[in-house]
């Protein structure tokens, strides 16, 4: 089950489950109760007291969640009890019917079109993008006879070639690490994003095909709609929905664009993306760690609503799983814990320092990587941290929010709460990060308690020499392999 909004929560750490159940009884205003924690047989007690929004239920995973109900409706549960079984076995036995009489005829349909048609790449499919425009199989034969179930449309050279005007520099989009993003237009109107895999990238076929296989699977508001692939001609390019606002880094690090982020809408793209990780966390089908949560990353449409983009270096973790390591460390400097940029190792935790070096981003308009004060601070984190410390949090805040006339009334309380949630999120150790359904809960509701954070982790130090080592799908000044990101000095 996916936790309703928390916005009006009673919200209390130090409790288990049972002394939760009996204060929720108590009280007369509680819907519903659940754990704050759900690890180590769950802690804490979150109690609703209105109306349960944004809830879902899923088979598998997820958290449990503890509904009040009324003694007169479980009565008319178990006299209505009879009725339904009896009704629910013979609408079963019908269902059962209907659909082995269905894959019957589906399997007769099937080969009568095999006989019809034994060229796989001649037939086209309704579920096309543009049926004049994409080879519809799920299975596309490579030139090495591999076939590769992608589980999306499949869009040809050609078409995708007339969509960008050809590549043309005038739809380039932006660079990241896997090559060029050009925006396209399909011929029913349909602007997309094209994602053009270069063949000199270090990061090859196997990422592009995680990608694929990973998204076509992900459905979530805060999470960017892939709509096809193209795999042609040599070629590799994942077709995606085009997002009219780009990146979030190309606003906040603008010094044209990054006055119109208000506080409210800076607020509200830092519980987007909080939303979409946990989705990616505990309410997917999958665990999804993503490996490489950064500003470039986070995609922006036209109403400034986040969508967390590249899953080329995600790794999927069973349910019972909580870490792994590699040898491969992937992802870029100064998003990376500690844990993984120094010893390979990664887990949900490795995403929530991520997220909180985003949120600290996100708060000062500062970047993490390339930072530079007067004061000659390490990182972003060692400025936070330093403030934070002598009681001056409010100092590290982006002006542009400070001498916003729209924001007569700076929500100082806010802002520092979300400073410390950032602190929290970013601490050197592991297991002294929260969860993200914790982050959740901090950032929805101004009552609960947050815990002081400790000393931030820093992991590279830097040298006034350094240059800015970073992936953007904006600029071309910024660069991500799939190796850790390493600066490179320059002498004067």
């Amino acid at each position: 089950m996916k936790l309703p909004d928390t916005t009006k929560t009673i919200v209390d750490r130090g409790i288990g489950t049972e002394e939760c159940e009996a204060r929720c009884l108590k009280n007369c205003n509680c819907t519903a109760f659940a754990n704050a924690d759900i690890r180590n047989g769950g802690w804490g007690c979150v109690i609703w007291t209105g109306d349960m929004l944004d809830m879902r239920y899923f088979a598998e995973g997820g958290q449990d969640l503890y509904v009040r109900q009324a003694a007169a409706d479980l009565d008319d549960k178990i006299t209505n009890n009879g009725k339904i079984i009896g009704s629910s076995v013979g609408m079963s036995i019908l269902f059962l019917l209907s659909i082995i009489i269905f894959r019957f005829w589906k399997t007769k349909q099937k080969r009568a079109t095999a006989v019809q048609t034994p060229i796989v790449d001649q037939v086209r499919s309704k579920d096309s993008l543009t049926d004049e425009v994409i080879v519809t199989r799920k299975s596309y034969i490579s030139r090495e006879s591999k076939t590769e179930d992608l589980e999306l449309p499949l869009m040809e050279f050609e078409a995708v070639a007339i969509a960008t005007n050809n590549f043309s520099d005038g739809n380039k989009l932006g660079k990241g690490g896997f090559g060029i993003v050009y925006k396209g237009m399909l011929p029913d109107g349909k602007e997309i994003a094209v994602k053009r895999l270069s063949k000199k990238s270090l990061q090859g076929t196997g990422e592009f095909k995680n990608e694929v296989r990973l998204i076509a699977r992900l459905q979530h508001l805060n999470l960017v709609r892939l709509l096809g692939c193209c795999v042609d001609k040599g070629e590799k390019m994942l077709i995606y929905e085009y997002l009219e606002n780009l990146s979030l880094d190309s606003h906040l690090f603008d010094k044209i664009r990054r006055s119109n982020l208000s506080w409210q809408k800076r607020f509200d793209i830092a519980n987007g993306i909080a939303r979409g990780l946990l989705y990616l966390h505990q309410d997917s089908r999958f665990r999804v760690i993503h490996r490489d949560l950064k500003a470039s990353n986070i995609l922006l449409d036209k109403n400034m609503t986040p969508k967390i983009s590249d899953f080329g270096m995600a790794r999927i973790f069973g349910r019972e799983e909580t870490e792994a390591n590699t040898r491969k460390v992937v992802g870029t400097y100064g998003y990376m814990s500690p844990e993984y940029a120094m010893d390979g190792i990664f887990s949900m935790k490795s995403d929530v320092f991520s997220f909180g070096v985003l949120l600290l981003e996100i708060i000062s308009g500062k970047k993490t990587n390339g930072f530079y004060n007067s004061n000659r601070d390490l990182n972003l984190l060692g400025f936070v941290w330093r403030y934070w410390k002598e009681g001056k949090g409010i100092e590290i805040v982006d002006p542009i929010i400070i001498d916003d006339s729209s924001s007569a009334v700076l929500r100082t309380h806010e802002i520092l709460r979300c400073i410390q949630i950032g602190l929290l999120c970013v601490q050197e150790r592991a297991e002294d990060r929260p969860v993200m359904s914790t982050v959740m809960v901090m950032l929805g509701s101004e009552t609960t308690a947050i815990p002081q954070p400790k000393r931030p982790g820093f992991c590279v130090g830097r040298s006034l020499l350094e240059t800015e080592s970073s992936s953007s799908t904006q600029r071309g000044d910024e660069v991500s392999v799939n190796q850790i990101t390493l600066s490179v000095i320059d002498a004067r």
